[in-house]
């Protein structure tokens, strides 16, 4: 049987599946049904657009059967409107409620991102959620120390500087590395694929989307995956399969705060190139 199963009594033979396939691993000839060409199991990547784009539900494939998609729903298609100022509503949080986030809200919010593209489908990325606060507290800590050897050691002024002040938070009691957050994120994934970086990055950009959709807020954790790339004892905390390394991390929480407006932001620098002008 193949990979890619075709209900004849619901396919109309309009061809839209061999249209979108990536690999152009489908074909239809004449009057004939969609067929996968030759090779097409070995070069399929699975991303289902075949399946997706099928009005009727006409077609399968072996381990996502059409049946179990869940149908794009018209109704809740968002406008224009809402998608801009969704997006330009979106806010870095770093003061957040003294209040843990339910693991099942984390959870949907995980399950949301991992729709996000990945090179090839491989969909490379792994999730590590600290949700114990006082974990999070140490993993800041490791980082100060990690800070505090970089002083000792002499750095360059401007770095030197902003770990001063760092540092210097830290012990009036002021967390300006994790920010207090109730949990942190880090996504990783298996060195040996050359997708697992841009992957995670792109799957934790829909996270913070999906945290923000849920009502959580989160806040890229920069200083951390600084801290992570140069300090041994950080990444052994991780507790990280063999062969992974993480390559983002978020942290996540209620916000305190409630933002009203949307700040400004420059100009965005666009080179035309291709079109004449005016069209």
């Amino acid at each position: 049987m193949s990979f890619i199963r075709i209900d004849t009594q619901k396919c109309k033979r309009d061809g839209f599946c061999a249209a979108v396939c990536p690999g152009k691993l489908i074909e239809i000839e004449g009057d004939r049904f969609p067929a996968p060409i030759p090779e097409a199991e070995q070069f399929c990547i699975r991303c289902g657009h075949c399946l997706a784009v099928c009005p009727r539900g006409a077609l399968s494939l072996e381990g996502m059967e059409v049946k179990e998609c869940l149908p794009i729903r018209k109704e809740r298609t968002i406008t224009p409107d809402q998608g801009e100022q969704f997006l330009k509503a979106r806010r870095s949080i770093r003061t957040f409620k003294d209040k843990p986030v339910p693991r099942p809200l984390l959870a949907k919010a995980i399950d949301i991102a991992r729709y996000a593209p990945s090179g090839g489908n491989t969909q490379p990325v792994h999730w590590l959620v600290i949700e114990d606060g006082q974990e999070v507290k140490h993993l800041a800590q490791m980082v100060v120390d990690w800070q505090r050897t970089l002083l000792h050691q002499g750095t360059e002024a401007s770095l030197r500087i902003r770990m001063e002040r760092l540092v210097r938070a830290w012990d009036a009691g002021v967390d300006r590395i994790l920010r207090d957050a109730p949990h942190l994120v880090v996504a990783h994934g298996p060195v040996s694929l050359p997708a697992s970086e841009s992957s995670c990055l792109i799957a934790l950009t829909y996270l913070e989307l999906a945290a923000f959709a849920v009502g959580l807020g989160t806040c890229w954790a920069g200083y951390f995956m600084t801290a992570v790339r140069s300090h041994p004892p950080l990444l052994r905390a991780l507790d990280l399969p063999p062969g992974h390394l993480p390559y983002g991390a978020m942290m996540i929480g209620y916000p305190r705060y409630r933002y009203r407006r949307i700040p400004l932001r420059k100009e965005p620098p666009i080179r035309w190139k291709g079109r004449k002008e005016g069209i």
